[in-house]
């Protein structure tokens, strides 16, 4: 969320950071609307300080002096309620239009509608060249006994899988490996509750915006599309001390989305599944665009060192505008190479917010004058899985079917340094 007074005095730069974004938004509207709150409230606190005066001048009224205040205060209450619930209906109308303030951009940010006019920003690895006919992940792990596609749709309905065998172990490899790669760079290992609140997810900016993509479960609870969302709300109205910034936690929580709008969309495989898993990095720091940008590029670089170390092909880009989300100032993504696509496809995203965040969230901590500032607040992919699944066994697949797991990940597969047909009576069964 945006403060009222920067949208102010920013007009412009806000209606830009909008159409930047491709996001409708009357900015003029929500000025409108806050010109009557304050004109409302200021009505409604003269009110109360008359009502105040007139308590205090009643204690020492005469008989017919008390009889008029009391008459004037008769008349002074039915107005005050009156314009108590006017302004009641002005801020739930303003409080909408607040939610729904886009951030402003970085001046980074390259124009563009959709995640096609995202930009390139470096590329790494090698990409396979096979000198045989290789097949997707759907056939590789089908006939390896990795998976079961046909019993997850049964069961789970549109988008199910099973993870059996050495798929299972494939995926419980990653995510061992990705706890102590991360968890070596200092930070707070946290497993976090897949069921929130609406709170955490209005102040992390997904909703009111993405509420149809949320399986919502209660009135008031919501299973979470990632673990930022429980994990921002670990410090929801609470004063943080300076000294205990930065705070650096690594989250991991099943995730589930509905992929409203994408049934169109890689139906098979794990590509896109309502439910998935994800090790989260995410940082609050000072109110400082330096450090925000700073930070940006750290966490960033942790996962596309975690990238490397599997020696996974992959690029970077910087999103365009029209493929920013309403909160975020810059967001890079990681794509890796997926062979049989002969494209690049998304594994995680690192994005910075500023205050927008914080200010709903209200977590604030106290600077070296004693003065309450909202935090900034970053956050990226570490891993995602079973999504990493794909490239992992593309690239990965040998002429004879079989596949070659990455070096790092042999310790946590058991020894196991190939996944091949003969594998199955010891973790395909």
């Amino acid at each position: 969320m945006l403060d009222i007074k920067f949208i102010r005095e920013n007009k412009d730069l806000v209606e830009q950071g909008a159409k930047k974004k491709r996001i409708e938004f009357d900015v003029g509207k929500l000025i409108e609307v806050d010109d009557k709150r304050k004109t409302l409230l200021g009505k409604v606190e003269e009110k109360r300080a008359d009502q105040k005066v007139a308590n205090n001048e009643i204690v020492k009224a005469s008989s017919e002096e008390r009889e008029a205040i009391l008459e004037k205060m008769k008349l002074l209450k039915v107005e005050l309620e009156r314009e108590e619930e006017e302004l009641r209906e002005v801020m739930k109308e303003w409080q909408s239009l607040m939610l729904l303030v886009p951030n402003v951009p970085d001046a980074s940010v390259p124009d563009g509608d959709s995640d096609q006019d995202n930009q390139e920003l470096r590329k790494w690895g090698e990409i396979p060249r096979f000198d045989f006919t290789p097949k997707n992940h759907i056939e590789i792990m089908t006939d390896l006994g990795m998976a079961d596609f046909e019993r997850g749709v049964k069961v789970a309905g549109f988008r199910g899988f099973f993870l059996k065998g050495s798929g299972a172990m494939l995926a419980l490899a990653v995510w061992r490996y990705a706890f102590d790669f991360f968890i070596s760079r200092d930070f707070t290992f946290m497993m976090a509750p897949s069921l929130v609140r609406r709170e955490p997810l209005l102040g992390t900016g997904f909703l009111p915006q993405s509420e149809d993509d949320l399986y919502k479960v209660q009135d008031d609870l919501y299973l979470a599309g990632t673990a930022e969302v429980p994990t921002m709300g670990y410090h929801q109205d609470e004063v943080l001390a300076k000294e205990e910034l930065p705070k650096k936690f690594l989250s991991f929580s099943p995730c589930f989305r509905r992929e409203i709008g994408s049934h169109s969309k890689d139906v098979k495989g794990l590509i896109r599944v309502h439910e998935f898993f994800k090790v989260e990095q995410v940082v609050l720091c000072e109110a400082s665009h330096e450090e925000s940008v700073k930070w940006h590029e750290w966490l960033h670089r942790n996962t596309e060192e975690f990238i490397e170390s599997l020696k996974i092909p992959y690029h970077t880009v910087v999103n365009c505008g029209g493929d920013l989300g309403l909160g975020q100032v810059k967001k890079l993504d990681i794509e890796l190479w997926v062979p049989l696509e002969n494209t690049y496809r998304e594994i995680g995203s690192t994005s910075y917010f500023h205050d927008f965040q914080t200010r709903r969230l209200n977590i604030k901590y106290k600077d070296a004058d004693g003065k309450s500032q909202s935090a900034h607040s970053l956050n990226a992919t570490a891993i995602a899985t079973p999504r990493i699944l794909v490239s992992l066994v593309e690239n990965f697949q040998q002429a004879d079917g079989s596949v070659k797991i990455p070096e790092v990940l042999v310790p946590y597969m058991n020894g196991l340094s190939v996944i091949a047909r003969q594998d199955s009576p010891q973790v395909n069964k």
